[in-house]
């Protein structure tokens, strides 16, 4: 009997999956867990159009974080700390507060999100990697100034 997994069961399949079990197993232990319907055409049909919508939120997401990435391209944070001799700073620039001060410009970005292997310790302009989904990465610079 083919059956459609509604939800992840280890061992057996994964959410999403059609597979063929034997008859007793789907009735006696799958349908009444709700972990599997039959494979109807009806069903079928459903899952398809679940797939379908899944990938265009997919792409819908990906196309928001491209059009984002572009805009961070384009732009420059300024940043003011204070700094001692030779462009050291007291201190340093985390990802958390270039996260704020993206924030300050309505642009709501996780500070995990942002790629600092370790935090700016210079005056200057710094190139910072952000991830804005598993395909798309942008770049901003980050500019630190002296007060």
């Amino acid at each position: 009997m083919k059956v459609i997994f509604i939800k992840d069961m280890k061992g057996q399949g994964k959410k999403g999956e059609i597979k063929e079990v034997s008859e007793g197993y789907a009735n006696n232990f799958l349908f009444p867990r709700g972990v599997a319907r039959p494979a109807t055409d009806g069903n079928m049909k459903t899952l398809e159009q679940q797939h379908a919508s899944e990938e265009k939120r997919k792409q819908q997401e990906k196309d928001e974080a491209l059009a984002l990435g572009k805009q961070l391209e384009e732009m420059t944070i300024v940043m003011k700390t204070k700094a001692g001799e030779g462009g050291r700073l007291f201190g340093a620039v985390t990802s958390k507060q270039i996260a704020e001060a993206l924030a300050a410009q309505k642009l709501k970005i996780d500070k995990r999100k942002i790629e600092l292997g370790e935090p700016i310790r210079s005056l200057g302009v710094t190139q910072v990697t952000v991830k804005l989904h598993p395909d798309v990465k942008a770049t901003l610079k980050v500019q630190i100034t002296e007060e």
